[in-house]
C-alpha cells in the first residue's frame, strides 16, 4: 500500500515507481508460483509412476511364486503317480 505523508511532498513520478515495483514483484511471485506448481505437479507423476511400477514389480513376483508353488505341487502328484505305478 502507498502511503503519503501529507505534509513532506513526494518526489514527482513517485508514485509510479511504486506501482511499477509492485506489479514487477507481483509478477515475480506469480511466475515462482507457477513454476513451482509445475514442479511439483512432475514430481508427483515422477512419484506416481514408480508406484505403479512398484505395485506392478511386486504383483510379478507374487505371480511366479504362486506359479512355482503350483508347479512344486503338480511335479510331487507326478512323482507320488510314478511311484505308485511302480509297486
Amino acid at each position: 500500500m502507498l502511503f503519503f505523508n501529507v505534509t513532506t511532498p513526494q518526489p514527482e513520478g513517485y508514485a509510479e515507481i511504486m506501482v511499477g515495483k509492485f506489479e514487477s514483484n507481483k509478477d515475480m511471485i506469480q511466475d515462482l508460483t507457477e513454476s513451482a506448481a509445475t514442479r511439483v505437479g512432475n514430481i508427483a507423476g515422477i512419484i506416481t509412476e514408480a508406484v505403479k511400477d512398484v505395485t506392478r514389480e511386486i504383483g510379478d513376483l507374487i505371480t511366479d511364486g504362486l506359479e512355482m508353488r503350483e508347479a512344486t505341487k503338480k511335479a510331487q502328484e507326478d512323482r507320488s503317480d510314478s511311484d505308485d505305478s511302480e509297486v
